[in-house]
């Protein structure tokens, strides 16, 4: 099978994986199958206990990691049930040393439930290949608050413990990124909805896919679900490869990047 560019495919993505040439990707972004144990309309989320997910995703980081470029990055999201278990997995594929980031997406919204604290988070696992991984740091700041921008209205002297760091000013550019990213999820009412499950908006996409690839690169997602990943490296002139293997998330990701 001669896997080209730019293409969405409907199959298993072990098997897409496995025909995949050594370090022909730049950046691997997936928001997995969580193994929740929920039926979704779209998708059964549910691989068995911990250890048979583990098993069923083991192969398909092995080929993951294959795949990457020696400068290339996977970002993996997942929420807080899976993500311990990943995040080993992950040290004994990639080297814990490849752990770059253990990102935490925050977000409002959604259900509160009576008896635990409400999760209003994803993780999102951040693993190099190599040392000289893409990272655009003046594409990745956000703006300081208001509170910060107050206080370092022009210049100030900078006091602190009867240490002074002398005059200081805030980057034009923005914060240097940080470990939280603060974004809002997508409302019921949003234009850019779908119809597809656990959608993610293309604000979260477009901010970690501009700041850890560059134009040119090759993006890929091999649980494209709605195709936003997809959607988002059309868009910032990146080459492109989705994976899923539910016929309908392959008819509304055509739909979207056809719309492009």
């Amino acid at each position: 099978m001669d896997i080209k560019l730019n293409e969405i495919y409907c199959m298993d993505n072990l098997e897409l994986l496995k025909q995949m040439e050594d370090e022909s990707v730049d950046l691997i972004y997936c928001d997995i199958l969580y193994n929740t144990g929920k039926k979704f309309k779209d998708y059964n989320d549910n691989l068995g206990t911990p250890q048979e997910a583990i098993e069923w995703y083991r192969p398909r980081l092995v080929e993951m990691k294959r795949i990457l470029k020696d400068t290339g990055s996977i970002l993996l999201q997942m929420d807080y049930r899976l993500h311990p278990y990943i995040r080993i997995e992950m040290d004994n594929i990639f080297g814990c040393n490849r752990l770059v980031n253990d990102l935490i997406w925050q977000y409002s919204g959604g259900g509160v439930p009576k008896n635990k604290f409400a999760p209003k988070h994803d993780n999102i696992l951040f693993y190099s290949k190599g040392d000289n991984y893409t990272f655009n740091t003046d594409k990745l700041r956000v703006d300081y608050s208001e509170s910060t921008k107050q206080r370092f209205k022009g210049t100030i002297n900078n006091k602190r413990n009867g240490i002074d760091f002398g005059q200081q000013e805030l980057n034009k550019k923005g914060k240097h990124p940080e470990s939280v990213i603060s974004m809002p999820i997508l409302a019921p009412s949003a234009n850019e909805r779908v119809g597809y499950d656990t959608q993610k908006p293309i604000h979260l996409l477009k901010y970690l896919v501009e700041g850890l690839s560059n134009e040119g690169d090759v993006v890929a997602d091999f649980f494209c679900g709605s195709g936003t990943t997809l959607v988002v490296a059309k868009e910032l002139n990146r080459k492109y490869i989705g994976c899923d293997i539910n016929p309908r998330a392959i008819e509304i990701t055509k739909q979207r990047l056809d719309r492009q």
